[in-house]
C-alpha cells in the first residue's frame, strides 16, 4: 500500500484500526510545519521539543482512546493541540515571545495558517487576535523593502522565489530583508517589552 497517496483521515483510520506504520506517514507528512509553529512562539530548541513530544502523546493518547472525531480535520486539530501546550507554558511563563528567525527558513510555514483555528475557545481567540494585531502594527514600522517581503510573505503566503521574482531581486536578497525585518521587528518587541498574556 502506498501510505503516501493517502489523505489524513485515511491515514488516522489505518493507524485507529492497528496499522502503526499510518502514523508514522502522518508525522512526518506535518512534522516540520509543527515544529516550526511551536518553535517560532517559543524560541528555545529544547522547550520545543519537549512540546512537541508532549503534543503527539496527547494525539497518539487521543487516538488509540477513540476520543478522535475531528473528521476531515486533522492538521487544525493537532496544531490546536500544540497551540493550547504553547498557551499552557506561556501561562506558567507570563510572557509571550513572538516572532523568531526561523519563520523565515522554511518555505512551508506561514503563522497565518495557524491562526484561524476552528473550535478555539475565546480566551486562545483572544490571545491569537492581540499577536496578529501587534504583528500588523510593528510590520508597519518596518522600512519599505523589510515591509514588503514580510507582507508577501505572511500575508499573501509566497515563496521566497516568488517574491524575489516580483522584487526583481535574488532569494538571497528577499531570505536576507526577511530576516533583517524580523531581527527589527524582535528588537522593538523587546525594547517596547510586548506582551500577549500579563
Amino acid at each position: 500500500m502506498n501510505f503516501a497517496k493517502l489523505d489524513d483521515q485515511q491515514l488516522v483510520k489505518l493507524y485507529i484500526s492497528g496499522n502503526e506504520e499510518a502514523f508514522e506517514v502522518l508525522i512526518l507528512r506535518h512534522k516540520n510545519r509543527v515544529y516550526n509553529y511551536i518553535f517560532m512562539m517559543v524560541k528555545n530548541e529544547a522547550l520545543t521539543e519537549d512540546i512537541f513530544q508532549d503534543a503527539f502523546i496527547k494525539i497518539i493518547k487521543t487516538l488509540k482512546g477513540g476520543r478522535y472525531n475531528e473528521e476531515g480535520k486533522f492538521l487544525p486539530w493537532v496544531m490546536r493541540i500544540c497551540h493550547n501546550l504553547v498557551i499552557d507554558h506561556f501561562r506558567k511563563n507570563k510572557k509571550m515571545r513572538m516572532i523568531s528567525e526561523s519563520s523565515s527558513k522554511n518555505e512551508d510555514f506561514n503563522i497565518f495558517d495557524i491562526l484561524p483555528l476552528s473550535d478555539s475557545n475565546v480566551e486562545d481567540e483572544i490571545v491569537l487576535d492581540e499577536i496578529a494585531n501587534h504583528l500588523e502594527t510593528l510590520v508597519a514600522t518596518l522600512p519599505e523593502s523589510q515591509r514588503k517581503v514580510v507582507e508577501m510573505r505572511i500575508y499573501k503566503g509566497m515563496s521566497f522565489k516568488d517574491i524575489a521574482e516580483e522584487e526583481d531581486v535574488s532569494i538571497n536578497t528577499a531570505l536576507g530583508r526577511m530576516r533583517y525585518a524580523l531581527i527589527n521587528l524582535r528588537r522593538i518587541i523587546e525594547e517596547k517589552d510586548i506582551t500577549v498574556i500579563s
